[in-house]
């Protein structure tokens, strides 16, 4: 059969193998503690269930949707960035609602990007940040980050060999996988470099609310003069606890937003109704459920990493996103993130992510999620100084 020439591009998924790896464990009936995917386990607050019960019963909301998200939804995602950054948006020309920030985003890129056009994306990354680049056909430079790195210095340098000059960047802060954090004078160091290089910015604020020990993670779009030269994403899946409910927006430069609606009309006509429904309740009414939901966070956080630090791992403790960093133990390093990842599964009875997934500059990592409760959490840390030892 020939060759597809766009899934070539696309190498085989890494975090696959652990995946196989630990169904085979639990097919065979181990106790595996899956600390490896991202994927919220509270339940959605209630108030957001009771509302889409209610929105299904209403046969209207069965029809077709629109693509760009329903204008109160609209409205209420303008109304949220007033309240939380002070940004003043256009519910019309500057907001659109899409099917997860991960689709929302890949499809902007697709309808932003050219063969050929270079864009920047910081490594390690979550990998539909340089994939949708590949998807897109256009061509990908990495731009470390992480400890002992100047994120500017690295994308100076980038800029100065880079030839035809980059079309975009996209960036993501809170970052995972490796939960560093920034301030606004960052942003605005961004928005200054965009400007001057004639680039446009794509930021992805997922995990906006997931923080911790006072620190608060700005808007991009707190930057004056953002919105001339990007848009910002946010999931639902993570504040709200609303992973499989498939609800992000993109706000920010007109133009930008007009690409992605004109795209998506040709592909979908939005999500289910009742489902936008929904999530303008959680927007507007369940700020405590938020709070909660961050506590909770919190709290396995200050059970695993303490836990580890005590059986010997030090690891520094994240102030934002649902996921812990782990450079591997120097006694461990020479085996790289992807057989370590298996040695902790297959003898710690753990599953976690190996860095090398999330890019080359992931090597020498894993990252945990943080999507257990805290006693599994104890039990994981149990079964990992095992593996220490």
């Amino acid at each position: 059969m020939e060759e597809f020439a766009r899934i070539k591009r696309l190498p085989p998924y890494i975090f696959s193998i652990i995946d196989n790896l630990k169904m085979q464990a639990r097919r065979a009936g181990e106790d595996i503690i899956d600390l490896g995917m991202g994927n919220p386990d509270m339940p959605t607050p209630q108030p957001v269930v009771d509302k889409l019960i209610e929105a299904v019963q209403n046969p209207k909301n069965h029809r077709y949707s629109v693509s760009r998200g329903i204008y109160k939804l609209r409205l209420a995602i303008t109304n949220w960035y007033r309240r939380k950054y002070n940004v003043d948006l256009d519910p019309d020309a500057e907001s659109i609602v899409t099917m997860g920030a991960k689709e929302g985003l890949g499809h902007m890129v697709l309808s932003i990007i050219s063969h050929g056009d270079v864009v920047f994306v910081p490594s390690p990354a979550y990998p539909i940040h340089p994939y949708s680049v590949i998807i897109a056909g256009g061509d990908l430079t990495s731009i470390p980050i992480g400890e002992d790195r100047d994120f500017f210095e690295e994308i100076l340098k980038a800029t100065k060999r880079t030839w035809p000059k980059p079309k975009m960047l996209i960036l993501s802060f809170p970052n995972n996988p490796t939960t560093q954090v920034v301030d606004l004078d960052f942003f605005t160091k961004v928005v200054d470099f965009a400007k001057e290089n004639n680039i446009l910015v794509i930021h992805d604020l997922a995990y906006a609310d997931l923080v911790f020990d006072g620190y608060k993670a700005p808007s991009f779009l707190q930057v004056p003069g953002a919105k001339d030269v990007g848009v910002e994403f946010f999931s639902m899946s993570k504040s709200y606890s609303m992973p499989g409910w498939r609800v992000g927006f993109a706000v920010g430069n007109s133009r930008m937003i007009a690409a992605l609606a004109r795209l998506k009309s040709y592909f979908d006509y939005g999500m289910f109704q009742p489902i936008q429904i929904s999530a303008i309740i959680a927007l507007n009414e369940i700020e405590q459920d938020v709070e909660q939901i961050v506590a909770t966070y919190k709290s396995r956080r200050d059970v695993l990493v303490p836990g580890l630090t005590n059986a010997g791992w030090q690891i520094e403790s994240p102030k934002a996103t649902m996921f812990v960093w782990a450079k591997i133990p120097e006694q461990f390093q020479k085996m790289g993130s992807l057989e370590f990842s298996k040695v902790l599964l297959k003898e710690g009875k753990v599953a976690v992510s190996p860095g090398i997934g999330f890019g080359e500059y992931g090597e020498g990592y894993v990252r945990f999620a943080l999507v257990e409760n805290e006693h599994r959490t104890r039990q994981a840390v149990r079964g990992i100084r095992g593996v220490l030892r």
